[in-house]
């Protein structure tokens, strides 16, 4: 018997623009918005989602791959934001002030039926965050833009049905690549972003035996291929299908519940 199902889907990832979708048949949540209102709007609509449901945006950080378009849909949709003081100052223009939220590390947000947890990340942000949102006992993190796995990622990360983490870069591509040396050194050097490698060991660490879908996320254009991600994450994947979000297009829409019962459409 399945319940509590959350639906889930990238709209898209990477450099270019971040929005992820979370939600069941009654709410939902997006998790940034790097895209403009009218592509966000255009890419739910092909696979089948409607912003009706969409109750409030989650803002990680102030960078503008996470922010483009997030001051119109939000005023479009009269949606509230959810972001720490840090990102909301980092943001270059003027949110309405009544649909600002502040954003508690370590405590659920209630979202209709949703609860979204907020908690501190590694990356070169003002006071930058990663999410789980969790329906009942199905939990999906969105895990991205890290500089490093910390204690607080591991733990949120154990408890998850289905993830979006950041595998952003190969280390032979990056380190052959004709980025300069700084550029290199930003990605790399603990604030940036996570190898293949890192989130590798986090998967084979510390997946939990129900996570049923893990999404990889926020590929480099230059510095990764995602076949290569795909097939090294599929060696090591024990029951859990991993799929590429783009930083071209949406995914499907996976479902997923607890007990794992898991479709996509």
């Amino acid at each position: 018997m399945a319940y509590n199902q959350l639906h889930i889907a990238s709209l898209n990832s990477g450099s270019n623009g971040n929005c992820y979708y979370i939600g069941n048949d009654q709410d939902a949540v997006l998790v940034d918005v790097g895209l403009s209102c009218r592509e966000t709007e255009k890419r739910m609509s092909r696979i089948g989602l409607s912003m009706d449901k969409v109750r409030a945006i989650f803002i990680s950080h102030e960078h503008t791959d996470h922010i483009k378009g997030l001051p119109v849909l939000s005023k479009k949709f009269n949606l509230p934001v959810y972001l720490t003081t840090g990102t909301l100052k980092g943001c270059k223009f003027d949110l309405k002030q009544e649909l600002v939220r502040p954003l508690p590390a370590h405590e659920a947000v209630i979202v209709g039926n949703l609860s979204v947890t907020g908690f501190p990340k590694i990356h070169d942000a003002s006071d930058p965050y990663s999410f789980m949102i969790a329906y009942g006992e199905t939990k999906i993190g969105v895990f991205t833009d890290l500089g490093a796995v910390c204690e607080q990622l591991t733990y949120y990360f154990k408890q998850c049905h289905a993830a979006f983490l950041e595998t952003n870069y190969d280390d032979d591509l990056l380190s052959k690549s004709a980025y300069p040396y700084f550029l290199k050194q930003r990605i790399s050097g603990g604030r940036g972003h996570l190898s293949n490698k890192q989130a590798l060991e986090l998967f084979t660490a510390h997946k939990p035996s129900f996570m049923s879908h893990l999404l990889l996320s926020h590929l480099s254009k230059d510095n990764n291929c995602p076949e290569l991600a795909v097939n090294l994450f599929k060696e090591h994947a024990r029951g859990t299908e991993i799929v590429v979000a783009s930083r071209h297009a949406e995914t499907a829409v996976y479902t997923i519940s607890e007990p794992a019962t898991v479709h996509s459409f």
